[in-house]
């Protein structure tokens, strides 16, 4: 089989196997093809399969990380009074040591494609834990405020390298069936990280907090000692024997692995290259379609306000009137669940479907907030504001947690090529990151600016991303991640 066959989108029919459900095409290119019946049947249940113990504890190691990542953009909101009065910070400096978080990010963002294909999925995992770790000790046992700050970086340098690492490794390993909900597990344990950060907090000082915040990061870099590389990036480094072992391992001692392991090997031959793809690559057409969606919902996911709500939670209950304790508490109540409900449904109502309801409740969510402070500034109907601003960030945590929470990175781990994953997810997680970090640090200044604008903003982004998302994201929903490229190459030709 010729590199170019694969290239262009032109696989031929044992490669490709053809999914018969046809709520998992991708415009048109995921259906039925002339070959299909019997065989291709037969052939679409190769790679599905139930979940292993192995698969199980690798994703749950994998995603300590997401925790981590979690409890970092949590801890700025219960720790904000004590970080305050302790190293006597303004306002505006303690913007600067909440959004230093997101330039560690990005710092992070860089290299963190580098970094998974130089020294593999696992060790990019342990190698971001060190940042995390110092970063939290230098936080809890801060006497000034550079040095505080210099820790939150170090933590945001972790998070960088989780924030891409992470999913990627967790759509590696699974089968196609279950890749969605256990890559979605990534955003359900950021929500338990920000949610019991939250919770922590209200009971413990902010220098505790720090240091609990080590506890998880300690957790992955054990764990990392029993769970497999991923069988990808082994096959990529032309480790064939090591591949065919750890697939075995995740797939269980006695299931038949020679179909996949084949499809592997023989799609990641196609993809070699003399030289490392270098970013630059990712320019050129045959990945333009897969730049656009990927690049596209990290910028609508950050622009639609959530880290400034996550790292501000309290403070717009206040502004708002109403009790931040209360407050907090009932995001906690409302994130987690529908976290959950979004990884129950990954992989049976499909990406796109989630991510349309996911961006309509979020739009209507900041409309309710804007609308509350517009009515708090015209001194209209005092009683019902605070409760319609709380009722709007309990749309918008949920409506978030649901679909454009995690969708985004499940897509962004299967949307480009194994040659060049690195490159790529450097660029969309660094694009998620200085997103980010617009957001967190102009937060507070668009607040004291016009509240009700800035929540009048974040929906009509959100209003953007249903119209985004019904236009150009693909449905991925039970395709290998070789199928994916293919249908990507060939809408790239297309258009």
């Amino acid at each position: 089989m010729g590199r170019e066959s694969i290239e262009e989108g032109k696989l031929s029919n044992p490669l490709l196997v053809k999914n018969i459900d046809s709520e998992s095409q991708v415009y048109g290119y995921g259906g039925r093809g002339e070959n299909s019946g019997a065989g291709n049947e037969q052939q679409s249940g190769i790679f599905s399969s139930s979940a292993t113990t192995m698969v199980v504890l690798s994703t749950l190691v994998a995603v300590s990380g997401s925790y981590v990542f979690g409890s970092a953009v949590g801890y700025s909101s219960p720790a904000r009074s004590g970080v305050m009065d302790d190293l006597g910070l303004t306002v505006a400096e303690y913007s600067v040591f909440g959004s230093i978080l997101t330039i560690g990010a990005m710092i992070g963002a860089v290299v963190s494609g580098r970094i998974a294909d130089y020294i593999g999925r696992r060790g990019a995992m342990a190698f971001s834990e060190i940042f995390c770790i110092l970063g939290w000790l230098a936080i809890a046992f801060s006497k000034v405020a550079w040095w505080a700050e210099l820790g939150r970086l170090l933590v945001g340098c972790g998070m960088g390298l989780l924030s891409y690492v992470v999913p990627i490794y967790i759509a590696e390993i699974t089968p196609k069936n279950l890749r969605g909900g256990f890559t979605t597990v990534h955003q359900l344990m950021i929500c338990c990280g920000v949610s019991l950060t939250y919770l922590i907090g209200a009971f413990l000082n902010w220098r505790a907090l720090a240091l609990i915040g080590t506890v998880p990061c300690v957790i992955q870099i054990l764990g990392l000692v029993f769970i497999p590389e991923s069988p990808r990036w082994l096959a990529k480094i032309g480790q064939e024997k090591k591949c065919e072992d750890a697939l075995q391992n995740l797939r269980g001692k006695n299931a038949d692995i020679s179909q996949e392991k084949s499809e592997i090997r023989d799609y990641t031959e196609t993809l070699k290259r003399p030289s490392e793809a270098s970013i630059l690559d990712l320019f050129q057409r045959r990945y333009a379609y897969s730049v656009i969606v990927g690049v596209g919902l990290m910028v609508l996911q950050q622009f639609g306000g959530v880290n400034g709500i996550a790292f501000y939670a309290s403070t717009i209950f206040i502004s708002a009137g109403f009790s931040d304790s209360i407050g907090t508490i009932a995001m906690v109540a409302v994130q987690i669940p529908m976290t959950g409900l979004g990884v129950i449904l990954m992989d049976k109502s499909g990406r796109r479907p989630l991510l349309l309801v996911s961006s309509t409740g979020t739009c209507l969510g900041c409309l309710l907030v804007g609308l509350s402070f517009l009515l708090q500034n015209l001194q209209q109907w005092k009683h019902v504001t605070p409760i319609l601003a709380l009722v709007g960030i309990l749309v918008f945590t949920g409506s978030f947690s649901l679909g454009m929470g995690g969708i985004p990175w499940v897509i962004m781990s299967e949307i480009f090529p194994i040659n060049m994953k690195g490159s790529a997810g450097s660029l969309v997680t660094l694009v998620s990151w200085l997103g980010s970090w617009i957001v967190s640090y102009a937060f507070n200044f668009l607040m004291d600016w016009n509240s009700a604008g800035t929540f009048f903003m974040f929906s009509c982004v959100s209003g953007v991303t249903i119209l985004f998302v019904a236009k150009l994201v693909p449905e991925t929903k039970g395709r290998t991640l070789e199928e994916i490229q293919t249908s990507m190459n060939r809408f790239s030709e297309k258009r």
